[in-house]
């Protein structure tokens, strides 16, 4: 049993500025995505997963999660994001699971739809989708924000999923687990991420709907909302410069999450401890509310 205010650091973050999507591996601190606290049960013994964003942050957690619960696993990332990738397969490999590496950027459709078709063809089958790539950053004013940005971040955080489960639904087997993430954001905007949050509010909405078209199928989707969450989404300018050194400190648990903090949901999403479980939104927050 451990303090929730003092089980990780509690801010005062070095000022950090990496290009996007950023490196983990190069971060300060580096987050904490269970590499060596992450303890698995079987609870997802035999399952086959693919997650996206796996290379950093909540996706990595998740990656890593999945396979010390028992299942094979499925990473998608950038290219650009190869070495973090690569950090997690080699994970992935210790737990004696199997593990493919899906590189592409699935803002396009193409690719999107590739990279569902080669990870039910590698893993030969597919029965978890948890979706956790996204993009953001921040704008601190809506005339900067540019058409090509706004559709990009749409195309990354919402497009991306219709695309992805219209390729993958005919393959889908009754039992399988969809998992989208969405935002504290969805519920409380800041004024520098209006697009990100709006495509995080898109996504609770496509998580309630798709929940009732395929519960006749026999299978569940449902959402998580985190934030804010140390990872390198903020440092590679998702948040403003001068928001680093006090990223979290705002929430009543007086710090940001770790990836690691999330894992847990997905997992519990994911497993059949979830069964009558669909069309819901987990909040992860360190107690910034939902609604």
């Amino acid at each position: 049993m451990q303090n929730p205010l003092t089980q990780y650091d509690n801010g005062n973050y070095p000022k950090q500025k990496q290009p996007s999507p950023g490196l983990q591996h190069k971060m300060n601190p580096v987050p904490d995505c269970g590499e060596e606290t992450y303890r698995g049960s079987g609870r997802l013994k035999g399952r086959k997963a693919l997650v996206t964003g796996a290379d950093s942050g909540i996706g990595r957690a998740v990656a890593i999660a999945y396979a010390r619960e028992g299942a094979d696993v499925a990473i998608n990332y950038l290219e650009t994001e190869q070495s973090d990738a690569e950090e997690v397969a080699r994970l992935i490999e210790d737990t004696g699971q199997k593990v493919f590496m899906l590189p592409g950027d699935l803002s396009d459709e193409i690719i999107a739809r590739k990279v569902i078709e080669e990870a039910g063809k590698k893993l030969e089958g597919l029965d978890i989708l948890a979706f956790v790539a996204g993009k953001q950053v921040a704008v601190e004013s809506l005339a900067n924000l540019s058409t090509e940005q706004l559709t990009t971040t749409f195309a990354t955080n919402v497009f991306s999923l219709y695309w992805m489960v219209q390729q993958a639904l005919p393959v889908l087997p009754a039992g399988t687990s969809i998992i989208t993430t969405s935002s504290i954001q969805a519920y409380q905007p800041s004024a520098h991420l209006l697009d990100y949050a709006s495509t995080k509010a898109a996504i609770l909405n496509f998580t309630r709907g798709l929940a009732k078209q395929v519960a006749e199928k026999g299978i569940r989707v449902n959402c998580v909302a985190p934030g804010p969450i140390w990872t390198a989404l903020q440092i590679s300018g998702g948040q403003p410069q001068q928001k680093i050194p006090q990223f979290g400190q705002q929430t009543p648990l007086k710090r940001a999450g770790q990836p690691a903090e999330l894992a847990p949901v997905y997992v519990y999403l994911a497993s059949q401890e979830s069964s009558y479980v669909t069309a819901e939104v987990h909040g992860v927050t360190g107690g910034e509310h939902l609604g």
